[in-house]
């Protein structure tokens, strides 16, 4: 079931999922929006995806091939670069030691004036 995702969160972590998405399978921008949307965030739009692309590739850590297509102009295919997949290991383990210590403090209780917020 799809859910909302605050735009701020999403763009913490677009370029950690952006470098896990094409590390698994080399794919174009239109179909990294496609995946994006399978994996359960359908608000994500092509207008975010292209530039963080964009990004990604002039910091060298994506790398991009032009193929033709039956169905219209060349598709540009991406996929991480060695040091994309060294920046996508370093983000990885920096994601996993936030979200630790984040689901760490949300699972304290908090007593207000009203009493405990469930």
């Amino acid at each position: 079931m799809p859910r909302e995702v605050d735009p701020q969160l999403l763009k913490g972590v677009l370029t950690l999922l952006l470098l896990h998405l094409l590390a698994e399978r080399e794919s174009y921008g239109y179909e990294v929006v496609q995946r994006l949307h399978e994996i359960g965030l359908p608000d994500v739009a092509a207008g975010t995806v292209y530039p963080a692309l964009s990004r990604l590739e002039r910091e060298a850590w994506l790398s991009a091939r032009l193929v033709a297509s039956d169905e219209g102009p060349a598709r540009k295919y991406y996929r991480p670069t060695p040091a994309g997949l060294t920046a996508l290991a370093r983000r990885t383990e920096q994601w996993r030691s936030l979200a630790e210590l984040v689901t760490s403090q949300l699972a304290r209780p908090i007593d207000t004036v009203e009493g405990p917020i469930p």
